[in-house]
């Protein structure tokens, strides 16, 4: 229970982290970020209807949608997340004006927007691969991300969340025009800087999720298995396991090794294999490592 609560401590500072991410380098420099909170952002600059009012009456009923059809702790924790957002928008706002973040915030005028942007994208990519490593999201399409990979998991999201994303720019080109060089003029910087956010957050986002325990599975059909087993456990400190195998042309038995290293061990290991004839092998990249193992003495 514990684990819960600290998660739902962490979502609330997710939600400032975000909500300053949006007052300080977004709401100024007129374009719209990925998700639903691009559409909010484009609704509160033509009719100053605050994001976070439009955050609470989208995820709301989301939230409670995905308490029943998709996960109770998920859901609950997607909700602190989006609520607290919300409140966290309309304090830092400039309408109950109860913090001046005029000093801090990064206003480019209309001249190189570009830099605003790439920071809101590596922030806003932070917050999305933290939360989803803590079973939650930051609302709107993420929660429909999360029950259609429910319903079927074979189905690609990606293709959906572009979908809405390459809407929210389409819709950003009209919004923003009267921030091009005269009345009416089409402006496509908007929509440059909203996939510019979208590539860079989902990058970022996808990089956090994937984790940092990188490695390297090799798998190693030989009849020399004695041997190269000997070599990892004493110069590469690892241990491996081996499976039994046959040669489809030769009909011979073969010993199959699976091991895996992490990268700095990668051409040490490449150096065992070569000294061994009748030895194949390939290696595959593992985005994370999981589990418990004793060091081998």
């Amino acid at each position: 229970m514990h684990i819960f609560f600290l998660d739902c401590l962490i979502m609330v500072g997710l939600a400032l982290l975000f909500a300053f991410n949006y007052e300080l380098f977004i709401i100024e420099n007129d374009f719209a970020p990925a998700g639903f909170n691009g559409i909010g952002t484009m609704i509160e600059y033509a009719t100053h209807f605050s994001v976070g009012y439009f955050t609470l009456i989208i995820n709301v009923p989301l939230c409670v949608f995905a308490f029943f059809c998709v996960s109770k702790d998920f859901a609950i924790k997607t909700a602190v997340f989006s609520i607290a957002y919300a409140l966290f928008v309309l304090l830092l706002g400039d309408d109950l004006n109860i913090v001046d973040l005029a000093p801090f915030r990064y206003y480019t005028n209309g001249v190189d927007t570009i830099f605003p942007a790439l920071i809101a994208g590596a922030i806003g990519g932070f917050v999305y691969g933290i939360a989803f490593r803590r079973n939650s999201s930051t609302g709107g399409a993420d929660i429909v991300a999360k029950y259609v990979s429910i319903r079927d998991p074979m189905l690609n999201f990606f293709w959906i969340n572009f979908a809405i994303n390459a809407a929210i720019a389409f819709v950003s080109l009209f919004v923003y025009t009267e921030s091009g060089t005269g009345e009416g003029v089409i402006n496509y910087k908007p929509v440059c800087l909203c996939m510019l956010y979208c590539f860079l957050s989902s990058y970022v986002g996808n990089a956090i999720i994937k984790g940092s325990k990188t490695a390297y599975k090799f798998f190693i059909v030989t009849t020399h298995a004695e041997e190269i087993d000997a070599e990892i456990i004493q110069k590469l400190h690892h241990g491996a396991t081996k499976l039994q195998g046959k040669g489809v042309y030769s009909n011979g038995d073969r010993t199959v090794i699976v091991c895996v290293v992490n990268k700095r061990q990668l051409v040490d290991f490449r150096n065992i294999l070569k000294r061994y004839d009748d030895t194949f092998a390939f290696v595959e990249t593992v985005n994370e490592t999981f589990g418990s193992f004793a060091r081998v003495k």
